[in-house]
């Protein structure tokens, strides 16, 4: 029987080909993660730079899906979350400053993202220092546009799950018979698994 030789130690040049970046936040995000930590007075956990499709899931993904570019590898630079629950309270980007006519189209888009779902999204200017009493102005506006536009969810906004099987369905529409033309959803296991759901 031939003997088995251990492996041989791993060679410097065989390490993963990461490291650490310089700094997690710049030094305008330091000193507002300081001044949101020292505002919010632990009311709110601070979190910063997460990932937008860590807070947002796409409705009916299969419809969806170009949708799904606008998130991926993006993120929030701070997230305040109850302490208790971790439950999303307040989005909060740093802007660079622009004329008061002019918008971006990423700070509209992600507008757009927070007070849909009913989160409000404070826009404060990057600057070095920050002023609490400032800060909190801003929170209070992004409340009351965040209040001026109820959320509301849509009673279609999610995909049922197959009655038969339990996996997720797959909005499909009928090619020929009494229905033809018609949408409805079937099981993305279908043919193996025939679980319909109708569109009423």
């Amino acid at each position: 029987m031939t003997d088995i030789k251990p492996a041989p130690p791993p060679k410097s040049d065989d390490r993963l080909p990461y490291r650490l970046r310089g700094q997690l936040l710049s030094s305008n995000e330091i000193a507002l993660f300081r001044a949101l930590t020292k505002m919010s007075e632990g009311r709110y956990a601070v979190c910063p730079k997460v990932a937008l499709n860590d807070i947002f899931t796409i409705v009916r993904p299969n419809e969806n899906v170009h949708y799904f570019n606008k998130i991926f590898r993006k993120h929030v630079d701070f997230l305040l979350c109850e302490p208790q629950t971790m439950k999303p309270a307040f989005g909060v980007e740093l802007v660079k400053p622009i004329h008061k006519s002019e918008t971006r189209s990423t700070d509209q888009f992600m507008q757009d993202l927070f007070l849909g779902a009913g989160i409000p999204l404070v826009h404060v200017p990057s600057t070095e220092k920050y002023v609490i009493s400032d800060l909190v102005n801003l929170f209070q506006l992004a409340v009351t546009r965040s209040n001026a536009n109820p959320h509301t969810d849509a009673p279609s906004d999610s995909v049922p799950m197959c009655p038969i099987c339990g996996r997720m369905m797959v909005l499909r529409v009928h090619r020929d018979g009494p229905q033809k033309g018609r949408e409805y959803y079937g099981c993305m296991d279908n043919p193996h698994c025939p679980g319909v759901v109708p569109l009423r």
